[in-house]
């Protein structure tokens, strides 16, 4: 199966209990239809939670914002919440990942000021 989306945060790597890592991620993908009778377009917005068990380095290019294409197999995860009530989520185990388009620079940027800023506020409060 092959889906194509957003990335909703930068990937994480985790490790696993057998010395092997995984790449975890969310992806967004938006759709809009028209109601049967309707002018108005309904815009609708699925998350798919992501994994990728093939390579870890992977996770350096997996961006907030980042457009990528997956190939892999869906899944669900279902589970009751604190409330008790049946939740699904929809998963996706990746063995394929192309990027069609890396995250704007703008937002790498902005976070790379925040680390910037809070790195030269630490140097400003040194005594000496």
């Amino acid at each position: 199966m092959e889906i194509t989306g957003r990335l909703t945060a930068d990937a994480s790597v985790q490790q696993a209990n057998n010395d092997k890592q995984v790449v975890n991620f969310s992806i967004a993908i938006n759709d809009n239809y028209k109601p049967k009778g309707s002018t108005e377009v309904k815009e609708v917005t699925t998350y798919i939670d992501c994994s990728y068990w093939l390579n870890a380095k992977t996770a350096q290019w997996l961006k907030k914002g980042t457009l990528v294409q997956l190939f892999g197999r869906i899944g669900m995860s279902v589970y009751n919440n604190s409330e008790g009530v049946a939740v699904g989520t929809l998963t996706f185990h990746t063995n394929n990942i192309k990027i069609l388009v890396f995250a704007k620079k703008a937002e790498i940027n902005t976070a790379n000021s925040a680390v910037k800023e809070k790195k030269a506020k630490k140097t400003a409060e040194v005594p000496f």
